[in-house]
């Protein structure tokens, strides 16, 4: 039964109606609903959240999210923003990515004559693999030689139908340790205090089946720009048998980390280093590779972008080996992610701080290019 209405509030209705103001009617009715569905879905969120721990509640809405995004590749991101859910099924980092990597090292490592040849050396060769040779050839430029030392060598190529490169380093440090280098990439809480580029680094959600980790980074930018951050994606992996470690990580968007207005948010953004020891991951020496790419948001020349990036790279790795030095030297305490397993080795994901202020324009410079 529904309430009477008093009759000029009943002829006030249908003059409306006649007039147009139905689908207004309409409108108010749904959104009553509507707060209704809502106020019930925070009641009942209420209820679970008393009744089950963190990562029971993960799991639940989980499988709820798998329920309602329907078929595979069709997850609809407006949903995944409003139940405030990451999907780890469709943003986690692959095996397939992993191994990517490390094949790309074994290529080089194979043709080491690409090395020795400056004629060659400009120009080194795609993947001849059947699936990937041909797609290759068709979409990728070739690959530029910017950077020749001895222990050093940087290329760039265009990324088509972009104004920006993707860079590739291939490196040889000889005076630490692989598990010394690898730590300290990995120690978010050290890379604070060797970097001083860094406003803000943070672990936001680990993935239970995989060990992939959403970091949130925000880093000062040269002046005048603004800072940048990043929201990322990273997975490590350790191949004792095989004497090699990888990290892949790329840019992904996490509904706790919503994009502010102090910062320009960073949405495309891949790197992948891969590092093979020598001898073993505890005596001296060991060969890298990084891949690397990002889209900076900057209103500046190609050729600008392109400078920050070829001189900011080299300065980054050089201090990441310089901090990889004092730790040994010095036996400051990191934490040793190949002997501790990706679900082990950390504690409970921390909440998003405020950011610090920015810092003076004297410590901004070409090396805002990061690669955590």
């Amino acid at each position: 039964m529904f309430p009477r209405r008093p009759p000029a509030t009943l002829a006030a209705w249908l003059a409306g109606a006649r007039g147009g103001g139905l689908l207004a009617v309409l409108a108010n009715q749904c959104r009553f609903v509507t707060g209704l569905r809502v106020r019930r879905a925070q009641q009942i969120a209420q209820l679970y959240g008393r009744l089950y721990s963190e990562s029971s509640r993960c799991v639940l809405l989980g499988r709820l999210w798998r329920r309602l995004r329907g078929p595979p590749g069709h997850v609809s991101a407006l949903m995944a923003a409003l139940a405030g859910v990451f999907v780890w099924d469709e943003e986690r980092i692959q095996e397939e990515e992993l191994q990517r990597s490390i094949n790309e090292m074994k290529r080089l490592e194979e043709m080491s004559n690409v090395f020795q040849s400056s004629g060659v050396e400009n120009h080194p060769p795609e993947p001849k693999t059947p699936a990937e040779g041909n797609e290759k050839s068709k979409d990728k430029e070739p690959w530029e030689m910017v950077m020749d030392k001895k222990h050093f060598k940087l290329w760039r190529r265009p990324i088509t139908g972009t104004h920006l490169y993707q860079y590739r380093v291939f490196g040889t440090y000889t005076d630490v340790t692989p598990r010394q280098f690898f730590n300290v990439q990995l120690d978010t809480e050290y890379r604070k205090k060797w970097d001083a580029l860094v406003i803000k680094l943070e672990v936001i959600e680990r993935d239970v089946v995989s060990g992939s980790e959403v970091l949130h980074w925000v880093t000062h930018f040269p002046y005048p720009m603004y800072s940048r951050d990043y929201v990322y994606v990273r997975r490590y992996s350790v191949d004792q048998e095989n004497n090699v470690m990888v990290l892949v990580s790329r840019a992904v968007e996490h509904p706790s980390v919503p994009e502010s207005p102090e910062f320009v948010r960073v949405r495309s953004y891949e790197s992948q280093m891969v590092i093979r020891p020598h001898k073993s991951f505890d005596e001296n020496g060991f060969d890298y590779l990084l891949t690397y790419s990002d889209n900076p948001q900057t209103v500046f020349p190609r050729y600008c972008v392109s400078w920050m990036v070829s001189s900011g790279m080299p300065d980054f790795l050089e201090k990441l080996h310089m901090a990889t030095l004092k730790a040994k030297n010095m036996e400051i305490k990191v934490k040793d992610y190949i002997s501790a397993k990706p679900l082990e080795m950390s504690s409970e994901a921390k909440a998003t701080a405020p950011s610090s202020e920015r810092k003076s324009e004297g410590s901004h410079g070409p090396a805002r290019i990061e690669y955590a």
